[in-house]
């Protein structure tokens, strides 16, 4: 099984790292849009703290699906002890978007065309976000 590492951006407010657990084998693909295509699994995230500083978190649980056809999804869990958590992306310690997305090769970027999300404001938005596997 191959694993890549694979870090996107979220309009700075946090960087999930996520760890690709899929058998789809892309290492021979050239285009950057085939490399995105599969699910990956959270392995943590950075996001700025009260300092503005990163913090780097672990304890999260989420995944981010890109599938062949243009569609995507993403889903990030919070613990119980951050269960109050709202934000533009976050609604009571929880994350869900999904819609299509598009790839720019040339300027390592993805972008998320929300369709749907547990924060209503969000919905119709372009998400652009860089993309480095």
């Amino acid at each position: 099984m191959t694993r890549l590492l694979f870090c996107i951006t979220a309009l700075a407010l946090w960087t999930p790292v996520l760890l690709r657990s899929q058998s789809t084998d892309t290492r021979n693909s050239s285009s950057p849009r085939e490399k995105l295509i599969g699910a990956w699994q959270l392995v943590s995230m950075e996001e700025p703290g009260p300092d503005g500083k990163l913090r780097h978190i672990t304890h999260r649980t989420g995944q981010l699906i890109y599938t062949r056809d243009g569609r995507m999804s993403v889903q990030i869990m919070y613990p119980p002890s951050e269960s109050s958590v709202s934000n533009d992306y976050v609604r009571n310690g929880y994350e869900a978007s999904f819609g299509s997305y598009s790839v720019d090769g040339s300027a390592h970027t993805v972008t998320h065309h929300v369709q749907a999300s547990v924060t209503r404001g969000l919905v119709g938005k372009d998400l652009t976000r860089p993309a480095h596997g």
